[in-house]
């Protein structure tokens, strides 16, 4: 896929919302509660090689929440920032070192909602290959990329399940030989591969 239609495609994301399964959390509330969202924001960063690749980080083993974790780079939004572009290239200059001035925005994802009552704002940016990164070790363990041919296959992503809390709970998993990527960062690729894949 070429960087011009990355662009087309992800120029009309926004407009499809896309109804996956699995994609409605089981929000940890009182009957009846609204959940308090917890508005956040993640890059999503596909690297322009001649085979591009999508970008992704696992989290340090030692943080006390979603530790050694698959995940883009992002998180809170805070006070300051304009909007989710700023918070998810802010997000990322923090975790790898990526300059803002690297990033090229090209759209948005559908907002997601995370079954521990964040309300994530996907952001993509493309890059060009070769830029230096450098994981915050505080945060993020290793940066790797999923190619992008990957996402595009829709015999890719597959549905596992597990206990949790007493029951059964199923999720999406992607491919890969040496990380495991699941929960809401596969399902914000699933949305992804929805916008890129062609239609007929």
């Amino acid at each position: 896929m070429t960087p011009e239609q990355l662009r087309a495609r992800l120029a009309r994301a926004e407009a499809q919302v896309i109804d996956l399964p699995g994609n409605a959390p089981d929000l940890d509330m009182h009957a009846g509660d609204a959940p308090v969202l917890i508005p956040s924001a993640v890059l999503i960063p596909i690297v322009l090689h001649a085979e591009p690749g999508v970008l992704l980080t696992r989290r340090t083993s030692t943080l006390s929440k979603h530790a050694g974790q698959v995940a883009f780079p992002g998180g809170r939004m805070d006070p300051e920032d304009a909007d989710a572009e700023a918070a998810a290239l802010r997000e990322a200059e923090e975790e790898i070192a990526l300059p803002r001035s690297e990033v090229e925005l090209v759209g948005r994802l559908p907002d997601h909602i995370t079954g521990t009552g964040y309300l994530v704002s996907p952001v993509v940016g493309l890059l060009r290959p070769g830029i230096k990164l450098v994981p915050n070790p505080e945060e993020v363990e290793d940066i790797f990329e999923l190619p992008l041919s990957v996402v595009l296959d829709p015999s890719a992503p597959r549905r596992e399940s597990a206990m949790f809390r007493g029951a059964r709970r199923e999720y999406w998993v992607w491919p890969h030989p040496t990380q495991h990527i699941w929960g809401a960062t596969a399902t914000i690729l699933l949305n992804l591969a929805n916008v890129l894949r062609e239609r007929s």
